[in-house]
């Protein structure tokens, strides 16, 4: 098991409102590394704090992180991690509560340049996301996303909080900027 010695991060992340239909994806995260001890455990604590319950397990692309730590300890638990290469390698997956909701999230790679990132989780959490998880990422990469761009440090929501829990328990909630 491995224990993050940090404080968890405010995570760039998007979710989709409470009050949406069925989409495709709950929304998009962009971490600032691809260091999963540095940025799950903030991810974990703000899905953790929505409506869909805390974290159990994820399920993660095993080619987008440095190292592959099976068991992360975050906010007195422990949450599992599986890498699998099948998976589409811009889908993290979250299994929440006691019924295994999953949240699926489009996942930006760390080195995105800010506008693009911005303008993909916007789509990704927009309530009229109808787009499957390809279509966004060959969008991010038709508008010249370059995995070798410099890693931005600052994003207009960093502090933000998460939006109250909704009384919908099937959807997780929304991520708003102060």
């Amino acid at each position: 098991m491995v224990v993050s010695l940090t404080k968890p991060s405010t995570p760039r992340l998007r979710l989709l409102p409470t009050n949406v239909g069925t989409p495709l994806l709950d929304g998009a995260w962009w971490p600032r590394s691809a260091d999963p001890v540095a940025e799950l455990p903030g991810l974990i604590v703000a899905i953790n704090r929505s409506p869909a319950g805390r974290v159990g397990r994820m399920l993660l692309d095993a080619t987008a992180w440095d190292t592959q730590p099976i068991r992360l300890a975050v906010a007195g638990r422990v949450v599992r991690l599986s890498y699998r290469t099948s998976r589409p390698t811009d889908l993290l997956v979250a299994l929440c509560g006691t019924s295994g909701l999953r949240v699926e999230l489009l996942t930006i790679p760390p080195n995105t340049p800010h506008d693009i990132a911005e303008l993909s989780m916007a789509r990704a959490a927009g309530a009229d996301n109808q787009l499957r998880l390809q279509s966004l990422v060959e969008g991010m990469r038709a508008h010249g996303v370059d995995q070798s761009s410099p890693q931005h440090d600052t994003w207009e929501s960093e502090g933000g909080r998460l939006a109250r829990a909704s009384s919908s328990p099937d959807r997780p909630g929304e991520s708003t900027a102060d």
